[in-house]
């Protein structure tokens, strides 16, 4: 297993929640899986993980949540390769939920667990609505119910939208939905 910083150039841990998960093995040969693909034209999840964290740094984000934005990016795709293909990928095959399974080993934060395990479901839902013209509303009111941190997990979905060959649609169409059913907060 090569080093991580041969997988991420630059990368230097800020805390020792960083420090801890990205000695891990299976999080770099995670970080290393991947090759180009629509939604990600940068290939690895590596060079995923690279993006985001350089367009975090643009960002002016408080300093407490910028820590949590970096853990959440960190992991939630690092464990695509594990996702058996010849099951549906759907609940603990999901890649998002083994994530979650994986960052439940270094923390108990539900803020960002949930973060990890849900990253993908609001474009999984608009993505449904646009070709069925039906939305689920239950699906997305649960969405919206198991959100221990609303603004911390609408910041990750922008932040992992905005890579180039993401669509803005679905970020948008989720932001306007999120203030309707919280009341406007």
């Amino acid at each position: 297993m090569p080093p991580l910083e041969d997988v991420l150039p630059g990368f230097t841990p800020e805390n020792e929640l960083e420090r801890r998960v990205t000695a891990e093995p299976a999080l770099i040969e995670g970080l290393m899986w991947g090759t180009p693909r629509p939604g990600h034209p940068e290939g690895s999840v590596a060079a995923h993980v690279q993006d985001l964290l350089d367009r975090l740094e643009q960002r002016n984000e408080p300093p407490e949540r910028r820590a949590l934005l970096r853990f959440v990016t960190l992991v939630h795709d690092a464990f695509k390769n594990r996702v058996q293909e010849w099951r549906p990928r759907t609940g603990e095959n999901h890649h998002a939920m083994r994530a979650r399974r994986f960052a439940e080993r270094f923390t108990h934060d539900e803020r960002l667990l949930t973060t990890i395990e849900l990253h993908d479901r609001p474009y999984g839902i608009w993505r449904s609505w646009r070709r069925t013209g039906r939305l689920d509303t239950e699906q997305l009111e649960r969405l919206i119910e198991r959100l221990p941190d609303p603004e911390l997990f609408m910041a990750f979905v922008e932040l992992d939208g905005s890579t180039e060959g993401k669509k803005r649609e679905p970020i948008e169409w989720f932001r306007a939905e999120l203030t309707k059913r919280r009341g406007g907060h």
